[in-house]
């Protein structure tokens, strides 16, 4: 595992570059899109028990929209989402955004809502990550690849924000 800074802080944990990243990167263009062609109903779960939903983030430094698909959990009004990035030594690209803007989009189906994103913590940090990985279990191993504590994220419905 390679040693990957961020912030002054050195974590363990995969590295993706070149051909993979390149892979990744056209996965995900390619999910996104069939996720949107077909209202989430061709590729709206991962497996049978991990759903997903477009998150769309306004880049910090490009102020561009950014979407991506990701796992995630209900919880009562809210949906759950992790940073784990495949156990990578930095977080993704989206946590830093919203770390930024807090203010996202998330499509789940064929339905957009605007959310406000808040890391948990914690009990509830805890909480949520047992349940996470009780539907994608393979949450477990990225946490052990990597030595930077992975997100765990909370997203609240909040009225539509104008840019």
């Amino acid at each position: 595992m390679a040693q990957v800074g961020s912030h002054n802080t050195r974590h363990r944990g995969r590295r993706y570059f070149g051909l993979l990243k390149l892979g990744l990167r056209l996965f995900s263009v390619a999910h996104t899109a069939l996720y949107r062609l077909t209202g989430g109903r061709f590729v709206g779960r991962l497996t049978p028990t991990a759903p997903t939903l477009l998150l769309t983030t306004i880049g910090r430094k490009s102020r561009k929209a950014r979407t991506v698909p990701l796992i995630y959990l209900a919880d009562g009004e809210a949906v759950v989402i992790v940073g784990s990035m495949g156990g990578a030594a930095t977080h993704p690209d989206w946590w830093h955004n919203l770390r930024a803007e807090p203010i996202a989009q998330v499509t789940i189906g064929g339905r957009t809502r605007h959310v406000r994103a808040e890391e948990a913590h914690g009990a509830e940090r805890e909480r949520l990550w047992s349940r996470l990985v009780q539907i994608f279990p393979s949450f477990t191993s990225y946490q052990r690849a990597t030595s930077r504590e992975i997100p765990v994220v909370i997203l609240q419905r909040v009225a539509e924000q104008r840019r």
